[in-house]
């Protein structure tokens, strides 16, 4: 089958017969003339691109070409002359006439706008025509024209470019879904980590310098690999981080790893409590002589204050003084004036008048005198001035010092009342905050088990200690809570009867106010060696630990029920020791 393209030259379009006879076809059926064309349909406004490369199946009849634009007619508009154009063409052509009346190409007929009409007999004939895909040959597809752009929206041969951004590849739809999504270099491509989109050229360099959740070696040389946004967090619990002793300020030289100085500070609980204890005794003595220190310089305060009125009392009639004698000088001045005047005009006078300037120089002499006693007394109220700022300025200073050493007096009660929280009653209610966070640490083995500050049985009772595991351990780990206590080595622990024999209480809170707490006691076994007297204070060893591994389920601790264990991140653990029967040395 031969193919006919669009492009005519413009020959023989004077047959118009049958277009006539489309013309009385649609009068005979009731049409009526339109004053002004149509609007285009949809179909036919899309292949206004397309028009003139479009291949018909059989060669397109001469009545189907635009006179104008020599391509198919889409939604063909007849003239009275009857001829038919596109409705594009004819808008144009009556555009660029105005404001004279356009004539047919074909004809010359004037064309007026007022006897044009959409002819829909050609617009059905033209819609039916079949016609290749503007693809082919790639694509086979024959079809009616007014079905070819709803093919050409799926035909997988149509060109289409890539939509990656940066990538200018134009290729058939039936490859671009594979260019999309696995060979465009422009393509977005998840990190595997962090789930970001990114381009694929910049993948690589995301992840070896800026994804957060990459995991990479500590710095710090532990054998631990946390992710990237983590490493700041990972330092402050690091094992291999190089830290002081907590209690450098009251004299402690350890340093070292953190898990070295972690193990120190429990080793040397005694001994930091005796460096404490040296260190407040000395900072009381201190207070003591800042406090004699500020009694004496506020005396001395005071004594300036009163000098300081004494001197200001003085200091007023003294300048009430200078003023009265800077006046007797000026008069002085303009009377010395005057006296020279008198002298120059009665020179041939001057033997009578002799002994009357005698007493005018001996006049002048005496308040030259008068003055220089004046100007002696302003020279001393300028030091008295300056002597009354410096001893402002000291003033000052000792108020800034004794601002110090009231801080300081106030840090020293602090530390006081710290040492008053120790219990000697033989009980302990031990609050642990950021249970979560802690918690976590310890299923890390970073942190796997806590320890109290000790407490007494007495004032020279048994020394003890809870320690906790909130991560479970042994038989508990990962399912329970642990809760055990230690027997450490004591200051009287020499006059102690041992073993020891008293009942221990161990208690979780509820934190509901129903009071519903979880409680377990157990009583020692004299046999056991956990319960005899610790080794001596020089080692700093603790004895072993006893207790519950499975004291409470975590589900049970951390999930509201009955009783709330856990609230605002925050536990408390109860200790109790029967003391009955036990003798208070």
């Amino acid at each position: 089958m031969a193919t006919a393209e669009t492009h005519f030259e413009q020959s023989s379009l004077q047959s118009v017969e049958p277009l006539r006879r489309c013309e009385e076809s649609r009068l005979e059926s009731g049409e009526t003339r339109m004053r002004m064309p149509g609007p285009l349909a949809s179909w036919e406004s899309e292949l206004t691109s397309i028009q003139h490369s479009l291949k018909f199946v059989v060669k397109l009849k001469e009545e189907f070409v635009c006179p104008i634009c020599n391509g198919v007619v889409l939604n063909p508009q007849q003239n009275s002359c009857g001829h038919i154009y596109c409705f594009h063409c004819l808008q144009d052509l009556l555009e660029r006439s105005s404001p004279s009346s356009p004539v047919c190409p074909v004809d010359e007929a004037v064309i007026t706008p007022a006897e044009v009409f959409q002819d829909n007999c050609c617009k059905r004939e033209i819609s039916g025509l079949q016609v290749y895909c503007t693809n082919s040959p790639s694509c086979t597809s024959v079809l009616m024209l007014n079905q070819l752009q709803e093919h050409l929206r799926s035909c997988q041969h149509e060109p289409l470019q890539c939509s990656h951004p940066g990538c200018r590849e134009v290729l058939q739809r039936r490859h671009l879904q594979e260019h999309l999504s696995s060979s465009c270099p422009h393509r977005r491509e998840p990190c595997t980590h962090c789930r970001q989109p990114l381009q694929l050229s910049l993948l690589q360099e995301h992840m070896q310098s800026s994804c957060p959740e990459v995991q990479v070696e500590c710095p710090d040389g532990c054998s631990s690999k946390v992710a990237r946004h983590k490493l700041t967090e990972h330092r402050e619990s690091c094992s291999e981080v190089h830290t002081d002793c907590s209690y450098k300020p009251f004299g402690c030289s350890v340093q070292g790893k953190r898990g070295s100085v972690k193990k120190h500070e429990e080793v040397a609980v005694s001994h930091h409590m005796l460096m404490v204890l040296q260190s407040n005794t000395h900072l009381e003595q201190q207070v003591e002589v800042l406090q004699e220190e500020a009694l004496l310089r506020e005396q001395q305060i005071q004594t300036g204050s009163v000098v300081l009125t004494g001197l200001q009392k003085q200091i007023r009639p003294l300048l009430q003084q200078s003023s009265n004698h800077d006046h007797i000088v000026s008069t002085a001045q303009r009377s010395l004036s005057r006296q020279e005047d008198a002298l120059s005009s009665v020179q041939l006078g001057v033997q009578q008048l002799s002994r009357g300037r005698a007493a005018d120089l001996e006049e002048l002499e005496q308040l030259r005198k008068s003055l220089d006693a004046v100007m002696q007394e302003v020279l001393a109220a300028e030091a008295l001035r300056d002597h009354i700022a410096s001893l402002e300025e000291k003033l000052k200073c000792h108020s800034g010092l004794l601002d110090i050493h009231v801080a300081q007096l106030n840090l020293n009660k602090q530390h006081l009342q710290e040492l008053e929280v120790t219990s000697y009653d033989g009980r302990l209610i031990w609050k642990i905050d950021d249970f979560q966070k802690k918690k976590e640490a310890s299923a890390r083995e970073q942190l796997p088990c806590l320890t109290s500050t000790p407490f007494h049985t007495g004032r020279c009772g048994y020394k003890m200690a809870i320690k906790v595991y909130l991560n479970g351990d042994g038989d508990g780990r990962g399912t329970h809570l642990s809760l055990y206590v230690v027997l450490m080595p004591g200051d009287f622990d020499a006059l102690l009867p041992w073993p020891f024999r008293q009942t221990v209480s161990l208690s979780v809170m509820d934190q509901s106010g129903s009071r519903n707490h979880q409680s377990l006691s157990f009583r020692p076994d004299p046999a056991n060696k956990c319960f005899q007297q610790p080794a001596a204070e020089a080692e700093a060893v603790s004895n072993v630990a006893v207790g519950f591994s499975c004291f409470i389920s975590l589900d049970t601790l951390e999930t509201p029920g009955k009783a709330v264990f856990v609230k605002d991140d925050t536990l408390f653990v109860k200790v109790k020791v029967d003391t009955a029967g036990l003798e208070q040395l």
